[in-house]
């Protein structure tokens, strides 16, 4: 039995492929003289001359055609057959709030990673209505109340369960609304502070700390810059570590995080929708540190 060796092989088929030991040890990112020598042994091992050496590269003799024919369908089934080993990898891609992405679903990527590793995670960070024939987009999360959408699966993923929350050193009691709106207050997007102050006939501030995303609002209480109403969800990590403390909840409200995608069944899709479900039921990651 002839025993062949598979580089031999590979390199062959790279020179019978370009017409040049130089160009087929580019491909390979090799050197000219280790193609070349592989193919001598090759051409050795089977006694038989398989290129014509040119000034100008290689030509195959009658007998490396056949050869080169032959051995150029074996490597491909070798590779098909190789990838068949590992599934290949399925993109979805997940469209949520940045405040969102930033303080809840970061830092639990690395444990989708390990669990799914076939499923390839792109994340979109946007608020804005998705419309999934357009949009390339699997799967979204979205504030608000239950939206009603044609063609569209909508479940809760969780209630907004709004707190205010704060720095442990501005205060570590619970207080009443008057209370709250007297210290030192961090607006978000949403402006619920001001429309808290309005519906319960309370003064709002002549100065807020204001910010456009919730995320940076939170980040700044977690300094010690004020008090700042969040979803709980949001800021549980940093409640979990001590960063933050509650210091008064309003009522409950309609509003949620909903999950949405299309009706369709998508078994990948299913997966991610599964895992966000089970990290929201899970609580928080963190441990608080010591």
């Amino acid at each position: 039995m002839v025993r062949i060796n598979l580089n031999s092989l590979s390199m062959f088929d790279a020179a019978a492929r370009h017409g040049s030991f130089r160009r087929a040890a580019e491909a390979l990112h090799l050197t000219q003289g280790a193609v070349a020598q592989q193919v001598r042994n090759l051409e050795k091992q089977t006694q038989t001359q398989l290129f014509h050496r040119l000034p100008q590269g290689l030509s195959l003799t009658d007998e490396g055609r056949v050869y080169h024919k032959a051995i150029s369908v074996a490597l491909q089934q070798i590779e098909t057959a190789t990838r068949a080993l590992k599934p290949a990898t399925q993109s979805i891609t997940l469209s949520v709030p940045p405040s969102l992405a930033s303080k809840w679903l970061v830092p639990r990527l690395a444990n989708f990673a390990t669990q799914h590793p076939d499923i390839s995670l792109h994340i979109h960070a946007s608020e804005t209505r998705t419309d999934f024939t357009k949009d390339p987009v699997d799967i979204a999360i979205r504030q608000g109340n239950s939206p009603s959408i044609p063609n569209t699966h909508s479940a809760q993923l969780a209630p907004l369960d709004l707190v205010a929350v704060a720095h442990p050193s501005i205060s570590s009691m619970p207080l009443t609304l008057a209370e709250t709106v007297a210290l030192h207050l961090i607006e978000d997007g949403h402006n619920r502070w001001k429309i808290l102050c309005e519906n319960n006939f309370l003064p709002y501030p002549d100065t807020v700390l204001s910010f456009n995303q919730t995320a940076l609002a939170i980040d700044a209480a977690i300094t010690g810059q004020g008090v700042t109403l969040a979803p709980r969800l949001l800021v549980q990590d940093a409640l979990n570590q001590g960063h933050l403390t509650v210091l008064w909840q309003p009522p409950e409200t309609s509003e949620a995080y909903h999950l949405l995608h299309p009706t369709t069944r998508h078994q990948h899709r299913k997966t991610v929708v599964e895992w966000l479900k089970q990290e929201v039921a899970a609580g928080p990651e963190i441990t608080p540190r010591s």
